[in-house]
């Protein structure tokens, strides 16, 4: 950041009054400008029991699979977030979408929200973000083919949750910093 976004002034990083983190703060207007981090939110589309995955038409990773998910914008939820990209991704919508994992991944400063639920649209083809879309069962996911290691740590606790817990999971797993913390049904 160089100019702030109250008095177009620039700006320098400093440690604010009371606070313990530099920050960008107006040399004029003296405005503080906090950067928080990206939230991710994305959906595991199932279809008798295969998940929908997506070959990525754009950077990063052009090519490789991942589940549909991408930024969370402004004045939305994150299970709008997650659906709306479903359906930018993928051309799908999906059945009473549940909150599935939570990934906190402070390195890269970002969150990541994903969603399950059962297609319940016909699968047309890919969105504008995606060249193509297919369901895979789990011996046929392309592992050396995903394009982040969030979603095959994803794809890793569905699968693992499938072989040991009823098929019906209604709940939340939530890791950080790589240690599973909680578990929630």
């Amino acid at each position: 950041m160089n100019y702030c976004n109250q008095c177009g002034a620039s700006v320098i990083r400093s440690i604010p009054e009371g606070d313990h983190l530099p920050r960008f703060v107006c040399s004029e207007c003296h405005s503080i400008h906090y950067e928080n981090p990206r939230i991710i939110a994305g959906c595991i589309p199932e279809l008798d029991n295969k998940i929908l995955l997506c070959r990525r038409a754009i950077e990063p990773k052009y090519g490789l699979w991942t589940l549909p998910a991408g930024f969370m914008e402004n004045n939305e939820t994150t299970l709008l977030a997650a659906t709306r990209e479903t359906m930018e991704e993928a051309n799908i919508t999906l059945e009473s979408p549940s909150l599935f994992s939570i990934f906190s991944i402070p390195h890269i400063s970002q969150v990541y929200m994903f969603y399950r639920g059962t297609i319940n649209s016909a699968i047309t083809g890919p969105g504008t973000e995606s060249l193509e879309i297919a369901l895979f069962s789990e011996a046929e996911i392309p592992w050396n083919d995903l394009a982040f290691p969030v979603v095959s740590e994803t794809l890793k606790l569905y699968f693992e949750h499938q072989h040991n817990h009823d098929a019906t999971f209604n709940g939340a797993i939530i890791k950080t910093n790589d240690q599973l913390i909680t578990r929630f049904y």
